[in-house]
């Protein structure tokens, strides 16, 4: 099988090793079928499509919809590389997951409509399949409703032209879709488990995706939740595009 690539722009080495490590697991994945590229440390570099499985790219503490004015040069340099390697991916309808980051670069780049009016704090919430998410090649390896975990500032709120609504949820009315056949995005993280993200809400906690004087609260809805459908998507995605 050829390896997946994972996208990664976490600075922090601890939350970066964790979100590899996490889609390792919930894909089944071993090293060496899933290559990581942190673009937030250097430059992409050339990346040839036919030489990988799909492309897997995960959150961040990014937000695309900020004005570029306030944008780093590190984030402005990695938003217009990934967006020269969406071009490619979308003229190929070639294998593409985005979680959470992910689908607000592809909302963007695709004209939609992302803002912060669905912007939800950390922690788990409810996700349901639409029609189309019941009948997905992927989603519908997911049982219909689910609980997930999710932590943003930023939300699709209008759907790109053309593209398909695979999930919504209790707070944030998109959380998944699909582009052509092959290119999807998730609000959610098909990634984390409980324990993933609460090493993630501890190195994000002054980030502002919570209030840090609730963390205890936080903690307690996440010590609370069953979360374990998410990575039969990753799961999906592997089995339906490895090659």
């Amino acid at each position: 099988m050829k390896p997946f690539l994972l996208l990664a722009t976490r600075s922090e080495d601890e939350a970066a090793d964790d979100e590899y490590a996490g889609f390792l697991t919930a894909g089944d994945l071993t090293p060496d079928q899933l290559h990581r590229v942190r673009l937030e440390a250097a430059p992409m570099p050339s990346i040839d499509l036919d030489e990988y499985s799909g492309i897997i790219v995960g959150g961040s503490p990014y937000n695309a919809s900020d004005p570029a004015a306030v944008k780093s040069p590190v984030q402005l340099r990695v938003e217009a590389e990934l967006a020269a390697l969406l071009d490619q991916v979308l003229a190929r309808d070639f294998p593409f997951l985005g979680a959470c980051y992910g689908v607000g670069l592809l909302t963007g780049h695709l004209s939609g409509v992302l803002d912060g009016t669905w912007s939800e704090e950390a922690g788990p919430t409810w996700i349901s399949l639409t029609e189309e998410g019941t009948v997905d090649q992927l989603f519908a390896a997911l049982a219909p409703t689910f609980q997930a975990f999710v932590g943003h500032k930023e939300a699709c709120s209008q759907l790109p032209p053309g593209a398909v609504l695979l999930a919504t949820g209790q707070n944030c009315p998109v959380q998944a879709f699909r582009v052509g056949r092959n290119v999807y995005a998730t609000q959610f993280h098909p990634e984390l488990t409980n324990a993933g993200i609460l090493t993630r809400i501890r190195i994000y906690r002054e980030y502002g995706y919570f209030n840090p004087n609730g963390m205890d609260e936080v903690i307690a809805a996440i010590d609370a939740s069953v979360v374990t459908e998410p990575a039969n998507l990753m799961k999906a995605f592997v089995l339906r595009f490895g090659r």
